[in-house]
């Protein structure tokens, strides 16, 4: 069932820390996202990325939204701007990595089924791992993240330690399994 808050409330939800306030948002928003990344040609990996960096961006951007009520107009606004930049780097050339990598398709599988166990893996983590991971991987700074969990700034960093290192142990669990 969807959650009835108003986008206002959600997006004040989210940034109080309330993980279900994020994935109403993300619910909510999410398909007309992809739906306008998909619909400026970008291909499924590039919207991906289109749609990534919009959630970032609110993310950031979380306490200078100037009408909170009208976040779901900010983020279809924000993915076009984020598909519309890559579609330019693509026309240039330009890539988002340094490295050139091989075009296999093989390898291009493989690397999608990587990174989809590691984000089912965190997300079968307690928290405030779970919430620390997904928060190391838009590279906030440890104030922000004591912020938003909630801790001092100090025990950020041993807590990502300890988080890490039982990310390794299951994700070492699951290979040894397979």
């Amino acid at each position: 069932m969807s959650d009835p808050r108003e986008p206002a409330e959600l997006l004040q939800a989210a940034a109080d820390g309330d993980r279900s306030a994020w994935d109403a948002l993300e619910s909510r928003f999410g398909p007309r996202m992809w739906a306008v990344a998909r619909a400026c040609g970008l291909s499924p990996a590039d919207a991906a990325d289109a749609v990534q960096g919009s959630w970032l961006r609110l993310l950031q951007q979380l306490q200078s939204i100037r009408d909170p009520a009208r976040v779901g107009g900010w983020l279809m606004t924000t993915v076009r701007h984020e598909a519309l930049l890559l579609s330019r780097r693509e026309r240039r050339g330009i890539t988002s990595f340094e490295v050139v990598e091989d075009p296999d398709p093989a390898s291009a599988v493989l690397e999608a089924d990587g990174r989809r166990l590691l984000w089912k893996t965190v997300s079968a983590l307690q928290e405030p791992c779970r919430t620390l991971l997904q928060l190391v991987a838009f590279d906030l700074g440890s104030q922000q993240m004591a912020s938003r969990l909630g801790v001092p700034v100090g025990s950020v960093g041993p807590t990502r330690a300890r988080c890490l290192e039982k990310l390794r142990t299951l994700i070492s669990t699951q290979e040894t399994a397979q």
